[in-house]
């Protein structure tokens, strides 16, 4: 962040963002993630944000840790085999073990 405004690499990582910051001001109380003990250096601040919505979507009994885990990898699956360019689209076979 060289001028102090936020840079996002990809859509969902602005979008997820704004989703954090949504909740925020609405009052959802949302903490900056230590992943893996990472401090957060300007460069993965969007991991920190996903992963306190991903906390939040846990706590409020939205989805079990299990069923994120299960759609995250359904999300890499599906990345793996889109082309660059083209757009992400989940299968019911992304979801198999």
């Amino acid at each position: 962040m060289p001028d102090g405004n936020a840079i996002f690499r990809e859509p969902w990582e602005a979008q997820a963002f704004a989703l954090a910051v949504s909740l925020q001001e609405r009052g959802e109380e949302i903490k900056k993630a230590q992943a893996n003990g990472d401090p957060d250096t300007g460069e993965t601040y969007y991991h920190h944000w996903l992963a306190a919505l991903e906390r939040l979507v846990a706590a409020k009994g939205l989805a079990d840790p299990q069923t994120l885990d299960r759609t995250r990898e359904a999300w890499r699956r599906a990345c793996e085999r889109t082309p660059h360019g083209a757009p992400i689209e989940l299968q019911p076979t992304d979801f198999s073990d």
